[in-house]
């Protein structure tokens, strides 16, 4: 991913460098003259001897990545460090946010297996040993449930929903740091560009003269509209995987949720047979 985000960072940077180009590019008439009036004042040399000069000028300097990034100023830098972490956060995503990291197979089973059994310390015991997201969430109902025997199953139901709640927040918490850095990117560029054109208009009150004052100007206006392209390319990409991530855990917790219903469902129903014979017995002590 690092190198395609490195890719797109130096096609746009090069976009932009050679439209601020283009400008200085184009001949100046006295230099379209100048090779005429060379060739009328010498009519017995060749007019190839002046042409390939004249080729050799216009051709544009190659600027490699590094150099455009120079070119962009300081803005580069903090852009550098935001590209840095939405690479870095992209990889970590990419790996934990899976199913597994919510609901696994040999979980899901050992449960149902258990709650037939009405185990419910083992099951307790297995899923304080487990990290998946439906494991905290039996945690926190089994150990309510352990710690208030008398507690009716709409209790425990509230405590596992908000504990779903808190693992549903915690996935969609991490995600917007991506959304983060596509907000604050193009902010840094923005502020790129209004130095480089303070330091272009300023080029003009300075008292310069001639080429001195032309190329600071240039200078100016091209690191900031690469301070721009930069801003831009780095918030596209981290708002792109941001979606991306942001769509994954939706699906996640949609995972969780049906797990931990089916999970609660079993409970509710041993829960409710556990709790019959005793109804029985203060029934008869009644009458």
């Amino acid at each position: 991913m690092k190198p395609f985000v490195t890719f797109v960072l130096a096609l746009a940077l090069s976009v932009v460098s050679l439209c601020a180009q283009a400008p200085a590019e184009k001949p100046t008439p006295a230099a379209q003259s100048a090779p005429a009036a060379s060739t009328a004042g010498s009519p017995n040399k060749p007019a190839s001897a002046y042409i390939a000069p004249t080729q050799d000028s216009n051709q544009s300097p190659v600027m490699t990545v590094w150099q455009l990034i120079q070119t962009g100023g300081w803005a580069m830098i903090p852009l550098g460090v935001l590209s840095f972490l939405t690479v870095m956060l992209v990889l970590n995503y990419w790996v934990t946010l899976r199913r597994s990291a919510v609901r696994t197979t040999h979980y899901m089973n050992t449960a149902d297996v258990l709650l037939k059994k009405r185990d419910y310390l083992g099951l307790l015991a297995i899923s304080s040993r487990h990290s998946e997201a439906v494991a905290r969430v039996v945690q926190r109902a089994l150990d309510f449930a352990t710690k208030n025997p008398g507690a009716p199953m709409e209790v425990v139901r509230n405590v596992a929903q908000s504990e779903g709640s808190a693992q549903a927040a915690s996935l969609q918490h991490r995600v917007t740091y991506l959304a983060d850095i596509g907000t604050l990117s193009p902010m840094v560029g923005l502020l790129g560009t209004v130095v480089g054109i303070i330091r272009s208009f300023g080029s003009l009150g300075s008292g310069m003269v001639g080429q001195n004052r032309d190329w600071a100007m240039a200078s100016g206006v091209s690191e900031a509209l690469i301070a721009t392209g930069g801003g831009l390319i780095v918030g596209l990409v981290a708002f792109t995987f941001y979606a991306f991530f942001r769509n994954k855990v939706q699906s996640l917790i949609s995972d969780l949720e049906v797990a931990s219903e089916h999970i609660m469902g079993l409970i509710a129903i041993n829960y409710n047979k556990k709790r019959e014979p005793s109804r029985a017995t203060a029934d008869e002590e009644l009458f």
